[in-house]
């Protein structure tokens, strides 16, 4: 079956059979806990295209929050209140839009010779903004936190890339496997953000000038191109010669967030990754995979 993950703090989440989590505790086990019993893609929603890309991104932002949330407990003995994850939640979302829709927008209304032109002002501004998303993965990239939660995304990848592969579960097996992975989400966000800027103009001879307009359409049609980034990403895993070099942008970028794992960490996504595959897929052999 196909599987997916994301990285959190000192552990991997993964989803497949069930979404479950593995995080290595400040006393140094494995913990290993579920976070849903079913698989995310039994939803009705995932079987309507365009609807599915937001159905995807909405279980992936909840899910995630869920497991960074307890795995900053798990990994630092301490509970954390409620008051807490809500203020912290809110500030990270407001963070994102700030800078990641609200700057780029305004830094493009700064140029004059833009404000009448809406095809050139959403082009610029798309372009704004995915310069500035990459620059900020860049920055943050050298904090030791950041370095290690990108560790756990090459872990995540390798375990998934080895057991595509027919592979053993199995620590030495899963060595030799990349830290790369096409169906990663960071190629997602990289195809979204492309995707943004071909949707922005298309649409933007439509919309008023003023800016609280224009941020208003920016978030009106984020599940819209969200709901295409993501029918474009399933047709290009099949990966059709034509439409290859689309995935490139999303694995360089890859480059950044994902980094060599050590084998403590290997260990936690072969944890994850095992809890959330199917009874019969547990065993360690590749003839299993079905």
């Amino acid at each position: 079956m196909r599987i997916g993950g994301q990285a959190i703090i000192e552990g991997v989440l993964m989803l497949g059979s069930r979404v479950s989590m593995a995080v290595r505790d400040k006393d140094g086990n494995i913990v290993v806990e579920d976070l849903s019993e079913s698989s995310v893609t039994a939803n009705k929603l995932f079987r309507i295209p365009f609807l599915r890309g937001f159905a995807s991104l909405y279980f992936s932002l909840y899910f995630g929050i869920k497991a960074l949330n307890r795995s900053a407990e798990l990994s630092s003995g301490e509970k954390i209140k409620k008051s807490e994850l809500f203020w912290t939640t809110v500030f990270a979302f407001a963070l994102a839009l700030g800078l990641f829709v609200v700057l780029p927008m305004w830094i493009t209304g700064l140029f004059g010779f833009l404000r009448n032109n809406e095809i050139a002002f959403a082009i610029v501004e798309g372009i704004l903004r995915l310069i500035l998303f990459v620059l900020y993965v860049w920055i943050i990239s050298f904090f030791p936190d950041v370095k290690r939660l990108f560790q756990y995304h090459g872990a995540e990848h390798m375990a998934i890339n080895a057991y595509e592969n027919g592979e053993q579960l199995q620590l030495e097996k899963i060595k030799k496997y990349s830290t790369i992975h096409p169906r990663c989400g960071t190629s997602f966000v990289m195809i979204f953000l492309i995707f943004s800027v071909v949707m922005l103009s298309l649409v933007s001879p439509l919309a008023s000038k003023s800016f609280v307009w224009r941020l208003f359409s920016r978030l009106i049609f984020l599940p819209l191109t969200a709901g295409f980034a993501y029918e474009l990403l399933r047709i290009l895993a099949k990966r059709p010669k034509f439409l290859k070099i689309l995935f490139y942008p999303g694995l360089f970028f890859q480059k950044l967030t994902t980094a060599q794992p050590d084998d403590s960490q290997l260990e936690v996504a072969i944890a994850a990754l095992k809890r959330v595959l199917p009874d019969s897929d547990r065993s360690e052999g590749p003839e299993y995979l079905g």
